[in-house]
């Protein structure tokens, strides 16, 4: 199945859920991309005692073949880069993330 995961926070907990879900499907090989939208896009910066471990769950979550997509003009309101765990992407792949999955979710 191909499942469609759009991020829409920053906050730590909810990051976290978001990609532990994200991995466990691609444990039950299900193919999974999340984009990155609004305060999702600073994922990858978050810093929280009691999710240390967030930056490394995204980490393993690209190196098991997940697949993420950020929101470039919501990285350019935070006068954001590009990086390995969020390339620029457009509301054009978003819209094509939703019509190639066969289930979408949001988180946030």
């Amino acid at each position: 199945m191909k499942i469609g995961v759009i991020l829409n926070t920053n906050e730590a907990e909810t990051v976290w859920n978001c990609f532990r879900f994200a991995l466990e499907a691609l444990k039950k090989n299900h193919f999974v991309k999340v984009f990155l939208l609004g305060k999702g896009v600073e994922a990858e910066n978050i810093k929280d005692d009691k999710f240390p471990f967030l930056e490394g769950t995204i980490k393993k979550f690209l190196k098991n073949n997940g697949v993420i997509l950020a929101c470039g003009t919501c990285l350019k309101l935070r006068e954001k880069e590009e990086s390995k765990i969020c390339p620029v992407s457009t509301m054009e792949e978003m819209l094509l993330l939703v019509e190639e999955s066969d289930r979408v979710l949001a988180f946030g």
